[in-house]
């Protein structure tokens, strides 16, 4: 009854656990690519301190983009038929006059199909004829509140426009992110080196400095990550078995840098796709030991000598005397 009992909890614990880590987890499957900052150190000798900082950015501003295709016998069948379905859809999506719109012109092709030509005394020929025109168009629609999306898509499909390209996002403050940033790191920096010069016992103050930063932005578009989460039986099944594979889902979802290897975070806590913003800054000292003295070479006395003759004349001898 025990061991039961034991298993039982067991199993609650890894349901559990799997429940709030999300089910990417649930096949070991899942790997976080390496997209950190990390600037090349400035010098290649010398101790070097970096500052790593993150700012997650709301974004004020949205850019959806719809994809159009419209096909048709003939030029003026395709046209006529976009511009319907376009025009109506615009028409609604006007009545709200903060949405800027933008459609874009992307291709205008013939579409050719294969016709068979069929000969008594040869194999078939399959010759390419014109068969119609494709037109395609981008709905650019940009808005400042990211619940207007909903309303798009659903004015949207009732015209059979399906295809959501992409959603960009932007943010008008940028430069002042990016100064409090180098603000922030700039007082962390001078914290680091002000620890580094007490575990070492000595000042930096005149010591050579190379130093090298840089900034990196990551948008909500470039973050998203797929995954397929399911369990397959294992059954020992001969070679000669016929097994037909269900289809598997896959599902996307947003995936952060993460904020465990930076010095500090501004907006740390995030709750939808943001922008964010990563700044390092490197600082390299050089330390180089002290150049020996160079030894003082003696310097050589001169003394002044005076010679008298027998018949008294006076003579001036000036001899050099070893150290």
């Amino acid at each position: 009854m025990k061991n039961i009992l034991l298993t039982a909890s067991v199993l609650f614990f890894n349901l559990s656990f799997s429940q709030v880590s999300g089910n990417i987890n649930y096949r070991n499957q899942v790997q976080y690519s390496d997209s950190n900052i990390n600037i090349a150190t400035p010098a290649a000798n010398g101790n070097f301190i970096s500052v790593k900082g993150l700012a997650n950015v709301k974004a004020e501003q949205y850019v959806a983009i719809f994809s159009v295709t419209q096909t048709g016998e003939s030029a003026e069948e395709v046209n006529k038929m976009m511009d319907q379905r376009i025009n109506t859809a615009l028409d609604l999506i006007r009545l709200n006059k903060s949405t800027g719109i933008y459609v874009d012109m992307i291709s205008f092709v013939p579409v050719y199909q294969y016709h068979v030509e069929k000969k008594t005394f040869s194999k078939k020929t399959y010759n390419e004829v014109p068969a119609g025109f494709e037109l395609k168009k981008n709905i650019h629609l940009k808005f400042t509140d990211p619940s207007q999306l909903n309303d798009f898509i659903s004015i949207l499909s009732q015209n059979e426009i399906y295809d959501l390209v992409r959603v960009d996002y932007f943010a008008g403050s940028m430069e002042n992110v990016r100064k409090e940033l180098m603000n922030k790191a700039k007082l962390v920096l001078q914290e680091k080196i002000k620890n580094l010069e007490g575990f070492l016992g000595e000042s930096f103050a005149a010591a050579e400095k190379s130093i090298s930063d840089g900034y990196r932005t990551s948008l909500p578009t470039e973050m998203y990550k797929s995954y397929e989460a399911y369990n397959s039986s294992s059954l020992a099944l001969n070679k000669f078995t016929n097994v037909t594979q269900a289809p598997k889902s896959t599902t996307s979802y947003y995936q952060p840098i993460l904020d465990k290897e930076f010095d500090f975070v501004i907006n740390p806590v995030i709750h939808e796709p943001v922008i964010q913003v990563m700044y390092e800054i490197k600082l390299t000292v050089s330390r180089e030991k002290e150049k020996p003295q160079e030894a003082v070479q003696p310097v050589k006395e001169t003394s002044r000598y005076i010679l008298i003759t027998p018949n008294g004349e006076v003579k001036d001898l000036s001899l050099l005397t070893k150290p």
